[in-house]
């Protein structure tokens, strides 16, 4: 399948909002996906992660919400904000214009759209589920429980990935419960024996680590289907 590469702006958001944007050649009304990078910023891992969503037959965007700016310091006050006001901080509202953007191309069906984030960026996209209707489905990977946790009760459908013994699990236990109390299609799964970002094909990974990368994206993947 030969893919469509931009590096794009995305307007109205934080000065520099950019994006780096993959979908197949000559798709037309295709789902969209706005991919939300880790800690790590949007690097050559979540470059091609972004690819394989394209390969699946997605518009995928990935957002680099650190861009132009110097990465500790959006760190500090984006990990802040995730325990002071994780519903509508900036990161939020630029995720919000981008998935605006995405919308507006012409190849992307907009009753077909969701998000992907990991760890830091999958965190962003539980909280940003709880306040945005257009969100037909997230896949948090590692990711921690937005604050007040009750807001999850207004999520999509959501299909999330944990390390079993990671730092991060107990966020995945307690959305999963406020998933299932308001009777919100999931599927979580948490891996024994696997580390943070398994997901993250660049580094030394265990076999672990890779059973639950491929098991992920599997699970992902259909459930994508059904949502999507």
């Amino acid at each position: 399948m030969e893919l469509i590469t931009q590096s794009v702006s995305i307007p109205g958001g934080t000065p520099g909002l950019s994006g780096y944007f993959v979908h197949p050649s000559g798709g037309e009304s295709l789902p969209g996906l706005v991919i939300i990078h880790e800690a790590f910023g949007l690097n050559d891992n979540i470059r091609e992660i972004t690819q394989r969503f394209a390969n699946e037959g997605y518009a995928a965007l990935a957002v680099d919400l650190f861009a132009g700016r110097n990465r500790m310091v959006c760190m500090f006050r984006f990990f802040s904000d995730m325990f002071r006001n994780s519903l509508d901080h900036k990161g939020i509202q630029d995720l919000k214009t981008s998935l605006t953007y995405l919308e507006r191309q012409p190849i992307v069906n907009k009753n077909r759209v969701g998000a992907v984030g990991f760890c830091m960026g999958g965190s962003f996209a539980v909280a940003w589920a709880c306040s945005d209707e257009r969100l037909k489905v997230i896949a948090p990977f590692y990711a921690f429980a937005p604050r007040p946790l009750d807001a999850v009760a207004r999520s999509c459908p959501v299909v999330g990935s944990w390390p079993e013994k990671d730092f991060s699990a107990g966020g995945g236990h307690q959305i999963e419960a406020e998933l299932s109390q308001a009777n919100i299609p999931y599927d979580i799964k948490f891996y024994p024996g696997s580390t943070h970002s398994f997901l993250n094909g660049r580094r030394d990974i265990k076999p672990e680590n890779q059973a639950a990368a491929a098991d992920s994206w599997e699970r992902m993947m259909e459930f994508f289907k059904t949502q999507l």
